[in-house]
């Protein structure tokens, strides 16, 4: 593989870290006091799922969030909390790309009609696919420190 200025392994880093500080920045900009005191996140993401035209996703739904709309609202708050620090750091990275793969596939699904937000939940998807098949986590991270993953 022929690269400029950085290796492959190294230029895979560089997405993954990027990827990671865009994960972080999803957590930041948050109003975790929103989405913690008054439900906002969660009550929103149940108004997309009601008018969805996929039964499937207003179902599952149904079934999984609305009944725990709070310990929802820290699990989607913490897991791109986790996901970012994961990826910048290179901790657990193979698993923090395949959960960061299934979130933004969720949001995707979750907001099939919302073109806004879908470039945003493509792109992340398809560099998590990219870090995780490039294994990204061979340099620059706590995973290739300690020798885990390789």
């Amino acid at each position: 593989m022929q690269t400029i200025w950085l290796g492959g392994a190294e230029w895979l880093a560089v997405l993954r870290i990027g990827l990671g500080l865009w994960w972080l920045e999803s957590w930041r900009h948050k109003d975790k006091k929103g989405w913690f005191e008054r439900g906002t996140g969660i009550a929103w993401a149940a108004d997309v799922a009601g008018k969805h035209r996929w039964s499937a996703v207003r179902t599952g739904f149904d079934k999984v969030v609305r009944p725990r709309p709070k310990a929802m609202a820290y699990v989607v708050v913490y897991a791109e909390l986790a996901l970012g620090l994961g990826l910048v750091l290179g901790f657990l990275t193979p698993i923090a790309l395949a959960g960061g793969l299934v979130l933004n596939l969720l949001y995707l699904v979750l907001m099939i009609h919302d073109w806004a937000e879908q470039g945003q939940n493509a792109m992340m998807a398809l560099i998590s696919a990219v870090a995780l098949f490039g294994v990204s986590w061979q340099t620059w991270s706590l995973d290739a420190a300690v020798g885990v993953f390789s």
